[in-house]
């Protein structure tokens, strides 16, 4: 039973809502999102959101390079 399953909170400053994904911090930092913590970043459904839609172009030029 991970941590989100025991209910954790979103690691974004100012929110307060469950944490539905986790993801490493220099990733979260490196999109935008203001973070506390250490290692991981717990982020609820509409952080989660923002950050797919900050990496989405990142994401496809990495697939883009090494497409074969």
């Amino acid at each position: 039973m991970g941590r989100i399953a025991k209910g954790v909170k979103c690691s974004v400053v100012g929110c307060d809502k469950e944490a539905v994904r986790s993801l490493s911090r220099e990733k979260v930092n490196a999109a935008g999102l203001k973070v506390e913590g250490t290692r991981r970043s717990y982020l609820c459904k509409d952080h989660y959101k923002e950050y797919k839609k900050e990496t989405k172009k990142d994401k496809m030029l990495e697939k883009w390079r090494y497409k074969s």
